[in-house]
């Protein structure tokens, strides 16, 4: 397929190396930031441009890949009425697209993106279409690059589905960024705990993360809770995520 990317983010830049590892054939790069947009075309053997307005009309998709907040100002800058567009988000609405095109949709990758990455990671791809014909091709470009993870997902499903993503992938990241910091205050070598960190990550490929739980807090292990409570007075907002931590797991109920 012929696409045309409006983007030069991480989504972007890694779906646009996806899309040509697939043998597609990228038309154009779009980014208000000229420099960005130009370092993907000069990769991808393409051009670049700075506006949405002079995107090529001849493409068989056009794929939105910008911060939810930038999309509106990209399709107020766009009329493609007879060809497919597609924006990247979990959380807006494909309807945002309608005064766009007729033919509109979602092309949503599952999966933490970066540029910088050398390897294409796995990517789930999650896709909704205005229209039948929109839906069938969004597929089978989904199905070019992640043929044994692409599923179709209303905007209702998609919103609910970025919930899960959050905890998953942002909270947790975020808690290693807390231990890491604690643990360079306190002099320990983070990297000791990549192994449970790879360990606990694995297991629940095979185990309910709710039967895989371990720690003091499932056994209700109060003198230990107790002791790490008391080193972590040093560390005040670190020991409320303690806390709040520790006493949902003790509550939970799957």
């Amino acid at each position: 397929m012929n696409i045309v990317i409006l983007g030069s983010g991480n989504v972007a830049a890694v779906l646009g190396r996806k899309f040509k590892a697939a043998g597609h054939k990228i038309l154009q790069v779009i980014s208000r930031n000229a420099s960005a947009a130009s370092e993907l075309a000069y990769e991808w053997d393409t051009e670049s441009a700075n506006y949405p307005s002079i995107a090529k009309p001849n493409a068989d998709i056009y794929i939105i890949a910008v911060s939810d907040d930038a999309i509106d100002d990209v399709i107020n800058n766009i009329k493609l009425p007879k060809q497919i567009v597609a924006h990247t988000a979990a959380s807006v609405s494909k309807d945002i697209l309608k005064t766009v095109t007729d033919h509109y949709g979602v092309f949503y990758p599952l999966q933490s993106l970066h540029k910088e990455d050398a390897d294409l990671p796995e990517t789930p791809i999650f896709f909704d279409g205005s229209d039948e014909m929109t839906k069938k091709k969004l597929e089978a470009l989904a199905n070019s690059i992640s043929p044994q993870h692409v599923t179709h997902a209303s905007d209702d499903a998609r919103s609910k589905l970025h919930v899960a993503a959050v905890f998953v992938n942002n909270f947790t990241n975020h808690l290693y960024a807390l231990a890491e910091n604690y643990c360079k205050r306190e002099g320990i070598d983070f990297n000791e705990l990549l192994p449970l960190i790879d360990e606990t990550a694995s297991r629940i490929k095979d185990i309910s993360p709710s039967r895989s739980q371990t720690g003091p807090a499932i056994r209700h292990d109060e003198e230990t809770i107790e002791k790490h409570l008391a080193i972590l007075n040093a560390y005040p907002d670190l020991k409320k995520v303690y806390e709040f931590l520790t006493a949902s797991i003790k509550g939970f109920k799957a």
